[in-house]
């Protein structure tokens, strides 16, 4: 069974990092796009990286430069190193995928990004 979970999220301090897990089971990372979504209080989810089969990367205008996704050597995680956090980075960060012909997402981790 194809799952997604998220985990590494919490509160950081602006200008602060936190590295994000999102752990699959039931497919082959490798073989699928991976993404990384956000959705903060009263606005829509949106895109904020992605990696593809290849290995290729692209990223929100918004984060390019402070975050980093990447796919672990055994290939069953993708991480989301992020960097210089600011408050407006806060939101509840979901990983995605469509392997196996289904849109799935993992139930998310908060990130607060707050003095």
């Amino acid at each position: 069974q194809l799952q997604l979970v998220e985990s590494g999220g919490g509160l950081v301090q602006p200008g602060g990092s936190l590295r994000l897990s999102c752990a699959a089971s039931g497919f082959r990372l490798d073989y699928y796009v991976i993404g990384w979504f956000r959705q903060a209080p009263g606005k829509q989810r949106e895109l904020v990286a992605r990696i593809f089969t290849s290995g290729f990367t692209n990223y929100a205008d918004s984060v390019k430069g402070r975050f980093t996704i990447s796919r672990t050597r055994a290939k069953d995680a993708v991480y989301l190193q992020m960097n210089s956090l600011k408050p407006e980075d806060t939101a509840v960060y979901y990983c995605n995928t469509d392997a196996l012909g289904v849109d799935s997402w993992g139930q998310g981790t908060q990130v607060t990004v707050s003095s």
